[in-house]
């Protein structure tokens, strides 16, 4: 399914996650976004640029809806793409950004995962940051039993609502094991000092460089928050959670909502 297509362009309804993702950065005041792309992910690129042919086509057929979707999307922020070098893992896109983005903190989304939020997820982490100044990270609590051996977990003291303080991160720990029932929603506001951090890395399981691995370095010299969402969290990397925020798009949109209701009732589940 996703060999001809990069599976942050898979649809949630009419829209590839990836947009979702880079929306949620738009509307938390991010004007300046780099994607880190490799092997047959052209068409993400070819997503948010300007298609000549395509506008001319709309705009001749009286399609001024879609039109004006067309260049919306290309003039959502400003685009910057870089072809990933280095070693396998989530890792090594930080590190090729680094010449990008030099000395000031930034904030980090995967392209196949998303937050739906009021305010959105990343203006909550934000809000933390600038009262802390030091890392956040975006934690959802657990869903079910399965979410432990699926995500980080961390450890962590409540400082205050929905704010805690990280002293230990432990990757797909399982439920037994779990130190916390928050599970990472995959957001990240890192300082600088973590290009450093991750050169220091080794290599980890797989052979990939972790990102989470590189965090944990950062608590020598930093103090790392937790922020838990308030938000719904779809990982669309998962076969089943795809299907999911299909169905419950769906079930949010004004133009197919009622037929979709009567379809599914005439399932018989």
């Amino acid at each position: 399914m996703t060999k001809a297509s990069p599976k942050e362009m898979l649809p949630v309804i009419d829209k590839p996650v990836i947009q979702y993702v880079v929306e949620e950065a738009i509307d938390s005041g991010i004007e300046d976004i780099i994607i880190v792309t490799g092997y047959n992910k052209r068409a993400i690129e070819d997503h948010f640029d300007h298609s000549i042919e395509l506008e001319n086509y709309l705009e001749k057929a009286g399609k001024l809806g879609q039109l004006e979707e067309i260049r919306k999307i290309a003039g959502m922020a400003n685009f910057i793409y870089i072809r990933q070098k280095g070693h396998y893992g989530n890792g090594t896109p930080i590190l090729n950004s680094e010449a990008i983005i030099g000395d000031e903190p930034f904030a980090v989304l995967w392209g196949d995962q998303f937050t739906t939020a009021e305010p959105p997820r990343l203006s909550q982490m934000i809000k933390v940051f600038e009262k802390y100044h030091d890392p956040v990270l975006s934690f959802v609590p657990a869903k079910s039993d399965e979410d432990y051996n699926r995500y980080g977990v961390p450890e962590v003291k409540t400082i205050e609502d929905g704010i805690h303080e990280i002293s230990d991160i432990i990757e797909k720990p399982g439920k037994d094991k779990a130190p916390s029932n928050l599970v990472s929603d995959g957001g990240y506001i890192l300082t600088p000092d973590i290009f450093q951090a991750l050169k220091e890395t080794e290599v980890g399981k797989g052979n990939e460089l972790w990102l989470v691995d590189g965090i944990n370095k950062l608590k020598k010299n930093h103090k790392l928050y937790a922020c838990e969402v308030r938000g719904k969290y779809y990982d669309t990397g998962n076969k089943l959670e795809y299907l999911k925020a299909n169905v419950e798009f769906a079930l949010q949109r004004d133009d197919i909502q009622k037929d979709f209701k009567e379809y599914l009732r005439s399932l018989n589940l």
